[in-house]
């Protein structure tokens, strides 16, 4: 079997993304780090084949994105269906929440990400 996670070759465009994360991403982060919820792990920039997600909880196979406002016009919302085809593909559901959403409650998407990953 060929190895789809964390392709060595992004590695450093993980690091870099990890660094530059957008102030959504670093506000869910302080919600999901140190399995916080439902004693769950995750991954920040993780590496599934050639993309690289938000968040990765190993355990439930399960990625996290938090989209902005590329996300919303024709070309994102293909390409976001190209990716979440491919992770279908792995197993692996997806769990989409707006930059928006998470900076003005973010209580109500960790509350969400919660009825998410409780529901088969």
């Amino acid at each position: 079997m060929r190895r789809v996670f964390n392709l060595p070759h992004l590695k450093e465009v993980r690091r870099q993304l990890r660094h530059d994360r957008s102030p959504a991403e670093h506000i869910l982060w302080r919600y999901l780090k140190g399995r916080q919820t439902l004693g769950l792990k995750f991954r920040r920039q993780h590496s599934i084949g050639r993309y690289i997600v938000a968040f990765y909880c190993p355990s439930r196979r399960l990625v996290v994105e938090v989209d902005g406002d590329s996300h919303f016009d024709e070309a994102g919302i293909c390409h976001d269906k190209n990716r979440d085809r491919f992770f279908q593909t792995l197993g692996i559901r997806t769990f989409r929440v707006r930059n928006d959403e998470v900076i003005h409650d973010p209580f109500s998407v960790i509350e969400r990400l919660k009825e998410f990953l409780t529901t088969p």
